[in-house]
Parts: structure tokens; C-alpha cells; sequence
């Protein structure tokens, strides 16, 4: 039984993840305009990789086609999932893409709801993308649609991530689906990136943000778990598109209207009050989304 120490503990380790993730995925909207999305994603693997595989090696002995095949199916996703977002940041920016990407698990957590008071959420949720995305033209249809495209891999990340979690012990399904994504994404990175401009500060930057997105929420996850529950772990990760237009307008020089900010809001605030008002019991997928990291 967790403390309420603990808890407080907890819920600040999380909300350091929360602003190391969209930190690094700021970071990331300065690089993707110099060496492209693949190789940011690419960075961020190799650092992803190179923090379990040490730790969590597949036992290759035990692995069939039947038992790996949605660890390799998860590797796809988490390549589409990580490509598309980026892309999206780069057409529409970091706080307009992170909000519409969480529609997603949102989505999904509520998808097999039955409480009218998450159709007001999830109708209140639609409201405030509609309010996001709905501008005099300004706005990137295929930034939107790649956005989307993130929105929905996320959504089956989580669905393959319970799959895969439970057929392996650990995380050795999570390496092989990392090993996967590298696979997929490193050639793309390869034939798409402009070696001219790769020079130490750039690797070094790419590195960071391989730690800030990938490295540090990882590994500090297990802490949180241990004193907070899925629910409240939600509730702030809920509450990630606000941080992600925050460093947005610090980072990238980002603005947004007062529409876009209102709808920003209604969006985090349709999220946290559908999580924070579930009852409590075994793991959803709405819960799932916190331990699933893109």
C-alpha cells in the first residue's frame, strides 16, 4: 500500500515525463525541418533500443510464428505511430498535432463505454478538434490526416501492447517490437537524410531527444506505477496536450488563436473528466494508455 508520500512522489515523477516527452518532441520539431521525421524516429529507436535490449533479450529458443507475430505486428505500428506524428508536427505543429493525436486512446478508452456522461465527453472531445482543425484554410489537410493516422496507430499500439505483454515475459515482446520498428525505419532514415548536415551538434541533439522521449519516461515508468494508480497516471497524461503547446510556443515559436487554445483546453478537460470519474477496477484500456508509450 502506497503512501500518500508516495503518491505525491508519483504523480510528480509523471508529471516529469510528461514534460520530458513533449520537451523532446520539441526538440524533435527543430530537428525534423533539418534531417527529416525518419531519422528523428530513427534517433529515437536507437536510444529506445540500446536502453532494454542489454536487459531484456529475447529468448530466441521459445519464440514461433504464432506466439511473435503481434510483437512484430507492434513494431509496425510503433513505426507508422511515430513516423506519421512527427510528420504531422512538422506540417502542423507540435500542440495542434499532440491534441489530436491523443484522440486515439481517448477514443479507444471510451469506445466500449456505456455512461452518458462519456458521450458528453467524447462528443465534447469531437467539439474541440472540430473547433482545433476548422480555420480559414491555414491549416495542412495531410498534416491533419497524418495526425489522425498517429491518433489511430496509437490506439492500436495499446491493443497489441496488452496482446504482446501477455505472451512474453517482461518486455521481451516490447524489444522485439522495438527491433522491429528499427528495422523499418532505419532504411527510410538511410535513403531520406542529407549526410552533408549531420555534424556532432546534430547527432547530439537527435540523442537527446531520444532520452527526453524515450529513455527517461521508460525507465522512470516502473517507478510511477509502483505508487500511483492507472487512474491518476491518466488523469495527467490527459492533460499532455496542454504541456505540448506549451513548449511549442517556447521551443518552436508556436501561436495559436484563441479558438485553438480554447479548444486545446476542451479537449485535455473532456479526457481528464471521463478518466478521473471511472470507477475503479481491473485495467481498461483507458488505464492501458498510460503505460503505453509511443
Amino acid at each position: 500500500m502506497s503512501t500518500k508520500r508516495d503518491r505525491l512522489n508519483g504523480a510528480g515523477a509523471q508529471l516529469a515525463t510528461e514534460v520530458s516527452i513533449n520537451f523532446g518532441s520539441s526538440l524533435a520539431g527543430l530537428m525534423i525541418p533539418v534531417v527529416g521525421s525518419p531519422v528523428v524516429v530513427a534517433a529515437r529507436q536507437i536510444v529506445m533500443v540500446c536502453v532494454i535490449l542489454p536487459f531484456y533479450r529475447p529468448k530466441l529458443s521459445t519464440i514461433t510464428w504464432r506466439r511473435v507475430w503481434p510483437a512484430l505486428a507492434l513494431g509496425v505500428v510503433l513505426a507508422v505511430m511515430n513516423v506519421t506524428f512527427y510528420m504531422a508536427v512538422g506540417l502542423l505543429g507540435l500542440g495542434i498535432a499532440a491534441t489530436i493525436e491523443f484522440l486515439g486512446p481517448f477514443g479507444l478508452a471510451l469506445a466500449t463505454s456505456r455512461r452518458p456522461l462519456d458521450f458528453v465527453c467524447a462528443t465534447a472531445a469531437a467539439g474541440g478538434v472540430f473547433l482545433l482543425t476548422w480555420s480559414d484554410g491555414s491549416l495542412s489537410v495531410l498534416g491533419i490526416v497524418l495526425a489522425l493516422t498517429a491518433a489511430a496507430s496509437w490506439a492500436a499500439y495499446i491493443l497489441l501492447t496488452r496482446r504482446v505483454a501477455g505472451d512474453f515475459p517482461g518486455l521481451e515482446g516490447i524489444t522485439i517490437a522495438s527491433l522491429m520498428s528499427l528495422a523499418l525505419v532505419v532504411p527510410l532514415a538511410l535513403f531520406t537524410v542529407d549526410f552533408s548536415v549531420l555534424n556532432w551538434g546534430v547527432i547530439g541533439l537527435l540523442a537527446v531527444i531520444g532520452v527526453l522521449s524515450s529513455a527517461f519516461p521508460y525507465t522512470v515508468d516502473t517507478y510511477i506505477l509502483r505508487r500511483i494508480t492507472p487512474r491518476l497516471y491518466s488523469i495527467i497524461t490527459s492533460f499532455g496536450p496542454v504541456i505540448a503547446a506549451g513548449f511549442g510556443a517556447l521551443v518552436l515559436g508556436e501561436t495559436f488563436t484563441l479558438q485553438q487554445q480554447i479548444a486545446i483546453l476542451v479537449v485535455c478537460v473532456a479526457a481528464g473528466a471521463a478518466i478521473a470519474t471511472q470507477r475503479d477496477r481491473p485495467r481498461s484500456d483507458l488505464e492501458l494508455t498510460a503505460t503505453a508509450i509511443p
